[in-house]
């Protein structure tokens, strides 16, 4: 079961993937509004067993430290980007201050990897561009992929932020475009699709030309 919240200024959605109705989930990018994914997770009887990152620009991650604190869990992110998450360089006044840093990162993710959590089975895929440690979590028996910034409804993540590079995001898209097109994707801003619907209407995934041009897109 999936629930999405929209977070922040920025819009930014926070997910909450469980088992069953009640129990354990995992959160997915909590980036904001720390509280109302308190109430939310009280509201539903759900407990973070794991805090999964899909990458760390401070709309994903500053809502960390607050949920962490009220239930301690494991925290997930790529180390590329977590050695810049929690400083300065993160910051975006007067919209955001530095995101509190959390206890510690527990789990390094890295391409390649699989991971059962909460008997729930999936693949950490390596998808920088947006940020150098932006990956995507593809699980394969429920037919979902929550690719953080790097696709949206008929966009794609911006790469003029600091880190970011269009050509890689371009390869970072054919790669996702490779899972299955039934594929339901869950997005870090706006609403969800399918692999299917991006392939044949996403204007940014036809060719490869706007790649050589950090065009700011969401996220």
């Amino acid at each position: 079961m999936v629930h999405s919240l929209t977070v922040g200024v920025f819009a930014s959605n926070c997910y909450l993937l469980a088992p069953e109705e009640t129990g354990p989930t995992l959160v997915i990018d909590p980036g904001d509004e720390a509280p109302r994914i308190a109430a939310t997770l009280r509201e539903n009887r759900l407990k973070p067993a794991l805090y999964l990152l899909t990458h760390g620009h401070m709309d994903h991650v500053s809502g960390l430290a607050e949920l962490a604190e009220k239930w301690p869990a494991p925290i997930a992110l790529h180390p590329a980007d977590a050695r810049w998450a929690f400083t300065d360089v993160n910051a975006m006044p007067p919209y955001y201050e530095i995101p509190r840093a959390p206890r510690a990162i527990d789990r390094d993710l890295a391409e390649g990897q699989t991971w059962t959590d909460l008997g729930l089975r999936y693949q950490v895929l390596g998808t920088p561009g947006h940020s150098p440690g932006s990956v995507s979590f593809y699980f394969p028996d429920l037919h979902i992929l929550f690719p953080g910034d790097v696709l949206f409804a008929g966009a794609v993540g911006r790469t003029d932020l600091p880190g970011g590079h269009a050509p890689t995001l371009w390869n970072s898209l054919q790669k996702l475009m490779q899972l299955p097109p039934d594929t339901v994707v869950y997005p870090g801003h706006g609403p969800a699709t399918t692999l299917a619907q991006e392939r044949n209407s996403n204007p940014y995934l036809q060719s490869p030309r706007w790649s050589h041009f950090p065009t700011p897109r969401r996220g």
